[in-house]
């Protein structure tokens, strides 16, 4: 039996059926329900494998084309690229005969956010939730605070960060401020007044130099604290030296990283620090799109 027959069995073959679905996912299995409407009759079912859903070599969700070999096995439209167009269940080929059946049934399914526990009510093609679960703005933010394993939603995480942090920095859209660290801290967390958005200055020591990333804490969902910035750090001693850089879209995460960066950063070498084990710098942070305040000069 294909998975097609699997996930509609028992049920109405009609074209004319609107499917709906809601459900939880259990430790066990991923319990799903399905509803029908046909003529004003209602029917439902459950499936409880969601997994049948995806394709069965890369496990990833199915989408349109669907693809089946002379078996019935079935395999995505990647897959079959990937693969040279030869089933690896059967060695039949593959790639050519889709499986349209498949496809309505991927398609009809609806399934909600992976936060709509966190207040999200937007609904989706299965699959198609995982695009919008990077953009969500019910996505769950770290707290930066080194031992601190608190997560919720990012105004809840601000006001979390600043009740509980003693040492507290700040910075002020449009204005200098002074971003001054020791390296050995590896992160310097400001924040935009009293509760507002937490803006993550982390630097990472290679043999050749200090690594530095600016990033806002926060979902990446479009119109939420969308900021740009401009870091500069001034060397020591006779030979005064400046360097200077700067994004015009700060980039968001959920939880700071402590990996060394391979894009978006400042380096600095180690002949520009002479020796010294702390990072002297100012930023001057802005809202992209917004009005604020003059710099402050």
């Amino acid at each position: 039996m294909s998975n097609a027959e699997k996930v509609i069995s028992g049920g109405a073959s009609s074209s004319s059926h609107s499917v709906f679905g809601e459900g939880t996912a259990t430790e066990a299995s991923d319990e799903f329900t399905v509803t029908t409407e046909e003529e004003g009759e209602v029917r439902s079912g459950t499936l409880f494998e969601l997994d049948l859903l995806d394709c069965p070599f890369c496990c990833h969700a199915l989408t349109r084309p669907v693809f089946q070999c002379d078996n019935g096995h079935i395999a995505c439209s990647a897959c079959c690229t990937n693969l040279r167009n030869r089933c690896p269940s059967c060695t039949l080929p593959i790639g050519v005969y889709r499986n349209r059946m498949m496809e309505r049934v991927v398609e009809a399914i609806i399934v909600p956010c992976p936060n709509a526990k966190h207040g999200c009510t937007e609904m989706f093609s299965y699959g198609k939730e995982l695009v919008h679960e990077k953009e969500c703005s019910f996505a769950l933010c770290y707290c930066p605070r080194r031992g601190c394993n608190y997560a919720g939603l990012c105004k809840d995480l601000y006001r979390h960060y600043y009740n509980c942090s003693s040492a507290r920095e700040y910075f002020r859209c449009g204005y200098n401020v002074q971003a001054w660290m020791h390296i050995s801290d590896k992160i310097l967390v400001l924040q935009e007044g009293r509760e507002g958005p937490l803006v993550a200055i982390q630097c990472f020591e290679e043999e050749q130099g200090v690594y530095v990333t600016v990033n806002c804490i926060t979902p990446c969902a479009p119109g939420v604290s969308e900021f740009s910035f401009q870091l500069s750090y001034s060397s020591y001693g006779g030979a005064h030296k400046t360097m200077s850089f700067g994004l015009g879209e700060m980039n968001r995460i959920q939880k700071v990283s402590f990996q060394t960066p391979d894009k978006d950063f400042m380096f600095v070498p180690h002949y520009f620090l002479a020796g010294r084990t702390d990072l002297k710098m100012n930023i001057c942070v802005r809202r992209r799109g917004g009005e604020e305040e003059e710099e402050n000069t």
